[in-house]
């Protein structure tokens, strides 16, 4: 009884509440953005949606992961950044604008990019005999339990600034207090392996972490980017949205297996020591130099 109301009820809202938070710090400027200044979004967005899962896969096979913890990881490789992404960014003196637009770009492709890498992952990981492809419908849930709550959102924050703005502090405690049920839920669900899964995914979490912020840092410096951009996508790249990625691996409508909720649980966690290390790395010798106060045309 208890893990029918964990799934058919904590789930979703928990959701609904981090997809509504993220929705009161967006608006259609941010979108706008990316039409003027595209180079430092397409770059992060190459990041993010071709080379992260690819990485994400060589790590996945090179630590031999168990299939089902296999394809949790690379559903976190497919899962956006979000509003912590922008604190840290702020924090490392990165072009939190960036990161805004990034965020909400990686947000609305998810809905075709995330059914897309997760099927395909199931696939090569679990074998066609035992993959469940996230057909049509699904896809469909996954829009709604996405776009719904961050349209409203955009909706407040575009009618009633003042209303967004109250709403920031409270939205961004209940998001952290349901990651951290998100993450007891799923471990009480799995208790009987956890320890183990710990250990065989715990070193994977932390290489695939490590491996996001370098790509999201350097490559933008290969291509000259302002440093000030490259933290910002380093951050974007290296914080996911776990909670997207444990609520679709736990949520009966979608996938229903909490195993795969395991390695976003982990990286959720350990994601906030490596974030804090990298952007005092990144701060250590002073202010990023800026290049441009503006994202790179």
């Amino acid at each position: 009884m208890q893990s029918n109301v964990f799934t058919a009820v904590l789930i979703p809202l928990s959701l609904a509440i981090i997809m509504l938070g993220l929705g009161l710090s967006l608006t259609l400027e941010d979108f706008k953005r990316v039409i003027l200044y595209p180079r430092a979004v397409i770059i992060g967005l190459v990041c993010q949606m071709l080379i992260l899962p690819a990485g994400c896969a060589l790590v996945a096979h090179a630590f031999g992961l168990a299939p089902e913890l296999a394809v949790g990881l690379m559903l976190l490789a497919a899962s956006p950044g979000g509003a912590t992404a922008n604190l840290f960014s702020h924090l490392a003196r990165g072009d939190v604008a960036l990161n805004i637009t990034l965020t909400a770009v990686n947000s609305a492709l998810t809905l075709v990019t995330l059914p897309l890498i997760v099927n395909m992952s199931l696939q090569h990981f679990m074998g066609e005999d035992r993959a469940v492809p996230m057909q049509f419908s699904k896809v469909i849930q996954v829009m709604v339990i996405v776009l719904g709550p961050v349209s409203i959102g955009m909706l407040i924050r575009s009618r009633r600034a003042d209303l967004a703005t109250r709403l920031d502090k409270p939205i961004r405690i209940l998001s952290a207090v349901f990651l951290a049920l998100m993450i007891v839920g799923a471990v009480v669900q799995d208790r009987n392996n956890i320890g183990a899964y710990f250990k065989q995914v715990g070193l994977a979490a932390l290489t695939f972490n490590l491996l996001s912020m370098a790509v999201g840092f350097v490559t933008p410096l290969l291509f000259r980017l302002p440093r000030k951009q490259a933290v910002a996508i380093g951050m974007e790249i290296g914080i996911h949205n776990g909670i997207l990625a444990m609520t679709i691996a736990m949520s009966p409508l979608l996938l229903g297996n909490a195993t795969m909720a395991i390695p976003p649980a982990i990286y959720s966690i350990i994601m906030y020591f490596t974030a804090a290390a990298f952007g005092f790395a990144v701060t250590r010798g002073g202010p990023a130099p800026v290049l441009h106060e503006e994202v790179s045309r």
